[in-house]
């Protein structure tokens, strides 16, 4: 189910907020999250049911594996690491069927010649999200820093619908005390007033101005056979702004919808295209993976600790299990291989003490992430090529036919003049559309930034954008980390 939807807006999430409240009103405390555990579960299945019992096996199984590492109990006499090896290869297994399986047959047949059946599995929601989620909750039980929860709390930790199928990947700590606390189980009307709001917020950033973008980018991406310097151009500015406010939007939504259940979801997006360098970036931007990425691999692999080529090598291979984890296609493996060279090249910058001014370092940063999104983007490598090779102008430049009389002296240059936009269903407004989105990124605020305050401006506001979006909600438009 999309938050971006009428089935969601005003049937779901309401009856869902009053029979929940109701519940916890009667002091059932554990109807009360049985209940948002069942309506979770409604949530995710209402895409495809099919999938349902995935979900299920995955809790269930973790929640025992998790058990049992907290108890420090064995079976069979295997050793708690090798439980805990079995937990993570088990989940990773799953994940990798599911995810990757079609890439590794394709690639295989190019290989080795051969002409073995793809299987074509329709990938299950939100499967990346919940693995990563309960893998951390695996290693910290090992690690002795969880408690035997009941199954119900586990259950309710995993499935909690604002944040199941696109994250934030929520840790157990910060997750499962909230869910225990009486005071939250009371209806909040302040947390309900910025739940709203923000919700409202998010729902403007996704519907009205992320889809605005998707047009041009899916048109210049996926349809378009060649691509002009301006066009081209276009096609990845607009795919960068979309997904900026796709995910800026869907983490606000996600966090709007969880304090009307009186829950705080961690912070997940933090203005990243403001970043002046890429580890700034990565501080930014979908903010739980990089803390994932940092927890349980890059520390593990040894961090910084075992010198500096070592340092530079566990950077490298976490971001390339990031690309991986992204997708499964030898683009994301290469975006995961430039996020990973860059984030080394800054090191090496940082050791030897250069500094730049911070509107240039502002500008490599954002071009250097506008160019490897391109790759994330694409969904083969020649999408990838075109929109490169458009943007360098290897297709030609071309300029509105209103301006020749004025400019006619590029001729020579090889400059032409016509139809600009076409290849990206682009209009002149287009061009303005995409410098607001420029102004947009620096004045839009995120969640961080919000200072709430009940007064009719607020409230005004807040109809206004609501009102917008919902009478926008014309067509299926799935939030771009549904796909990941």
């Amino acid at each position: 189910m999309l938050f971006n939807s009428y089935e969601f807006i005003f049937i779901f999430l309401p009856f869902t907020f009053f029979i929940y409240f109701y519940l916890n009103q009667k002091k059932y405390k554990e109807s009360s999250k049985f209940f948002l555990v069942i309506s979770s579960l409604f949530f995710y299945s209402w895409w495809n049911i099919s999938y349902l019992p995935l979900l299920l096996f995955s809790m269930l199984f973790n929640y025992k594996i998790g058990n049992l590492l907290v108890q420090k109990k064995t079976i069979l006499k295997v050793r708690e690491k090798h439980l805990l090896v079995l937990g993570i290869t088990l989940n990773l297994m799953l994940l990798g069927y599911y995810k990757y399986s079609d890439f590794f047959i394709s690639n295989s047949n190019l290989l080795f010649n051969t002409n073995a059946p793809l299987l074509n599995l329709a990938l299950p929601l939100a499967i990346s999200f919940f693995t990563f989620q309960q893998i951390a909750y695996l290693v910290d039980s090992y690690r002795g820093e969880t408690k035997a929860y009941n199954f119900l709390n586990y259950a309710v930790f995993v499935s909690f619908f604002p944040q199941l199928i696109a994250g934030p990947i929520v840790h157990h700590k910060e997750m499962m005390p909230q869910f225990e606390n009486y005071a939250k189980s009371k209806i909040n009307y302040h947390n309900i007033a910025i739940g709203l709001f923000v919700f409202t917020i998010g729902l403007f950033k996704k519907v009205i101005i992320a889809d605005t973008f998707s047009v041009w980018a899916t048109t210049g991406f996926d349809t378009a056979t060649a691509l002009n310097f301006v066009e081209a151009w276009t096609a990845s500015l607009s795919y960068t702004f979309q997904l900026y406010f796709d995910f800026s939007g869907y983490t606000d939504m996600a966090i709007g919808v969880a304090l009307l259940f009186n829950i705080k979801l961690p912070i997940n997006f933090n203005a990243p295209y403001k970043a002046k360098d890429i580890q700034d970036f990565w501080r930014r931007w979908h903010m739980t993976l990089s803390r994932f990425l940092r927890d349980y691999i890059y520390i593990p692999l040894g961090g910084n600790r075992k010198g500096v080529v070592r340092t530079y090598f566990n950077l490298f291979f976490t971001f390339i299990l990031a690309g991986i984890w992204h997708g499964a296609g030898w683009t994301f493996i290469f975006w995961g291989f430039l996020h990973g060279f860059a984030l080394i090249i800054h090191k090496i910058w940082e050791k030897i003490g250069f500094k730049l001014w911070s509107w240039l370092a502002w500008i490599i940063t954002f071009n250097f992430i506008n160019f490897s999104w391109i790759f994330f983007r694409a969904k083969e490598w020649e999408d990838a090529i075109k929109v490169i090779e458009g943007m360098l102008g290897v297709n030609g430049v071309v300029l509105p036919a209103m301006l020749e009389h004025k400019l006619s002296f590029l001729d020579s240059y090889g400059i032409e003049f016509g139809s600009w936009l076409a290849r990206v269903d682009g209009e002149f407004w287009t061009i303005l559309v995409l410098l607001g989105g420029f102004f947009l990124v620096f004045k839009t605020p995120v969640y961080s930034d919000y200072k709430f305050s009940l007064n009719y401006k607020t409230l005004l506001f807040s109809i206004f954008a609501f009102t917008v979006s919902v009478l926008s909600l014309n067509k299926v438009s799935e939030f771009l980390y549904f796909n990941f």
